[in-house]
């Protein structure tokens, strides 16, 4: 292989600088187009180092006939450049240190093509302008180089999204390539039109495919009221691919029109025809090359010695499919990342390498139902697969561990996962029985009392898809999120043990199934039905090579998944509490159930987790026929409480779950959170 080094090209354009760079070829990054420079000076009272914020487009070019892109679905039917190599491009927001650079990348992978981790570990702006956007700047303080790069192909065009510039796939006489896409939605008011793509409240969190040939007989549109309910065929002269527009219906091949109007709270599933399949595992070669480019061209736009990657919920999926498909080995059989920190992704993986993929869908509990998304393997070590016991053991890390690029991993989830991301099956057999082992590169962290994403405090009612029965668990990740950073940085870089894993166990109890949940009997509050599951999928014959040719997928098994016990407050046992769990005045739940007003008010709220305060006085609890003790049997004054809240704090330092200088912070909330419970108005 010859080697492309060459010096950096700089041209400058009316308000753009372009960046072009072409190096050794094992990093396949051909060049980087900057489009804008923003400086941030140093902070010497915060010990802040100087940094540069850059946006940029970064193109690279990967060989079909290298065995380590052999598993990108369709890269074969991708078009070629002269060199034969098929090229592709992605967003980069990158800020770099000017001076005291501590040697490590931290990547978040975007979030739909959005950014927050910059945010929610500094307190600031996710694309921060200037200094004044930057929070406490505890995370540039360290010295990070961080960077967000684009890597879904489908995400909605909204200002300072990430994206993946794929290719399209064609067969290998230019002709289209055709095939079944599904798409689902529960309305959560009535409407006559709805968009194709995935629908997350008020916005698309992917674009998707759409419908090629309208009038195909293979699309069908069916109704159900509940995620294992009978589908019911709704007649195809009742629908239409239309809009209205004007009140005129208006055809259109990016949306669903049905006569009748669609119900809230009923689940609609759409499988139609479309063509032209992205090359979406791009994605993962994007990641996997960047991070290559960092830490070993010379001409790197930002050179580091470690690479470590973050991603929160899909993200989270994404980095646990990136090491089970093997691509934390690069071209060169280098370890890639260093370091993972897959955060809220439960037992997940994604559609992000299939044919027709889509990647923003996730598995919620009232839709993106029955994707590839919670599948085996789900353990890092292998394990028998229940449903075919013949096979092989198999596990998450296996090609990493072939490959010896095994990276050092954090697994962390809130209680919202156990419920709603099958996340048990991270640490138990796949058919729920025992516990099982994990890797000595792994820690798992379970947050007790968090849902999915933190919400302020004092909490608010959600409103439209998270209008829930009750109010929001408010429990904060910010915290946890820098110790993580810090813990991982000195695990890769001076070889510091992290912290144990902490998570329930079926051994001693504080890991069990759902119907042995022993949750106080609060009045107004209902314990869900179901929590989710595994499964065993079939979209057919080829569907385990990227292709999904049956839509929806036959069920040939479901793994069974477990929650954590409670204590008699019904807090979550056997994880990682904050002082608010181990000194509560309120019960902090994984779960809470759909409002009335948007439907289906016996299914869970995606996301969300509940947070039911304590009752001042006995008096007031008895008259409630609440079975928790009241606050003032707990603690008889704010500085009780504090001694305690104290004492919980100094013990999750003291494991170094939590940073020291984060203490002060916890212990402001303490009085914010005493003060609006002890006068919160339960009528």
């Amino acid at each position: 292989m010859q080697s492309r080094l060459r010096a950096l090209l700089f041209r400058v354009l009316p308000g753009v600088l372009l960046c072009f760079t072409t190096f050794t070829a094992q990093a396949r990054v051909l060049r980087v187009e900057v489009l804008s420079r923003v400086q941030i000076a140093a902070d010497s009272a915060s010990s802040r180092p100087a940094y540069e914020k850059i946006k940029a487009r970064v193109y690279f070019a990967v060989r079909p006939s290298d065995p380590h892109n052999s598993v990108i679905v369709d890269l074969d039917k991708a078009p070629r450049s002269a060199g034969h190599e098929v090229e592709f491009s992605v967003d980069l927001f990158l800020m770099r240190p000017v001076t005291k650079s501590n040697g490590a990348l931290l990547l978040e992978i975007p979030n739909r093509g959005g950014m927050g981790l910059l945010s929610i570990a500094d307190g600031g702006k996710a694309d921060p302008a200037d200094a004044s956007d930057l929070g406490d700047s505890w995370l540039l303080r360290q010295g990070f180089t961080f960077a967000s790069l684009g890597w879904q192909w489908d995400v909605a065009e909204t200002p300072g999204s990430l994206r993946l510039y794929a290719p399209v796939a064609h067969e290998k006489d230019g002709t289209h390539i055709t095939g079944l896409l599904r798409d689902d939605f529960t309305p959560i008011e009535p409407s006559s039109d709805l968009p194709l793509g995935h629908i997350m409240g008020a916005r698309l969190g992917g674009t998707e495919y759409p419908v090629a040939t309208p009038d195909d007989p293979r699309n069908t549109l069916t109704v159900r009221d509940s995620p294992r309910g009978p589908r019911q065929m709704i007649p195809r002269s009742q629908w239409s691919f239309a809009h209205t527009i004007d009140g005129e219906l208006t055809p259109s091949n990016r949306f669903l029109h049905l006569d009748t109007g669609f119900e809230k709270g009923r689940i609609y599933e759409l499988v139609y025809v479309v063509q032209d399949p992205m090359v979406a595992g791009l994605g993962f070669a994007a990641v996997r090359d960047f991070v290559a480019w960092l830490k070993h061209s010379p001409d790197a736009i930002a050179p580091v010695h470690v690479a470590y990657a973050a991603g929160i919920s899909q993200c989270g999926r994404f980095l646990r499919d990136f090491l089970y498909q093997g691509f934390n080995a690069d071209e060169s059989d280098h370890m890639a990342l260093d370091g993972i920190l897959a955060h809220v992704g439960g037992a997940g993986r994604g559609s992000f390498n299939y044919r027709f993929a889509q990647p923003s869908r996730d598995a919620q509990p009232m839709s993106s139902i029955d994707w590839p998304t919670d599948i085996f393997p789900f353990t890092d070590l292998p394990e028998t697969e229940p449903d075919n016991p013949s096979n092989s053991k198999a596990g998450l890390l296996d090609a990493a561990a072939a490959k010896h690029v095994l990276p050092r991993i954090f697994f962390s989830h809130t209680s919202y996962e156990y419920w709603g991301r099958a996340a048990s099956l991270m640490h138990t057999t796949a058919d729920g029985i025992a516990d099982m082992p994990l890797s000595g590169n792994v820690r798992i962290y379970f947050y007790a009392g968090l849902q999915h994403f933190s919400v302020p405090f004092p909490p608010q009612k959600g409103t439209g898809d998270r209008d829930a029965q009750q109010l929001p668990s408010p429990l904060p990740i910010r915290w946890f999120w820098r110790a993580m950073i810090g813990n991982m940085d000195a695990w890769v870089q001076h070889n510091t043990e992290p912290p144990q894993s902490r998570y329930p166990h079926i051994a001693d109890g504080t890991l069990v199934p759902l119907a042995r949940v022993n949750f106080p009997k609060i009045p107004g509050l209902t314990l869900p039905a179901t929590a989710a599951q595994g499964l065993d999928p079939d979209f057919g014959p080829n569907w385990r090579n990227g292709i999904l040719s049956v839509q929806p997928p036959a069920l040939t098994a479901i793994y069974p998944t477990l929650v954590p016990q409670v204590d008699a407050d019904g807090n979550d046992m056997g994880g990682i509490s904050l002082p608010e769990i181990t000194a509560p005045l309120a019960t902090y739940t994984g779960w809470n159930l759909r409002s009335a007003a948007i439907g289906a008010a016996d299914q869970r709220t995606a996301f969300l987790g509940s947070f039911i305060p304590f009752h001042r006085t006995t008096t007031e609890a008895a008259t409630a026929h609440d079975p928790r003790k009241a606050i003032e049997g707990r603690y008889s004054s704010y500085e009780v409480y504090r001694a305690r809240f104290q004492k919980a704090l100094d013990e999750l330092v003291h494991a170094r779950y939590l940073l020291a200088e984060d203490a002060p912070g916890l212990m402001e909330r303490s009085k914010q959170e005493w003060d609006w419970i002890t006068r919160y108005d339960w009528k």
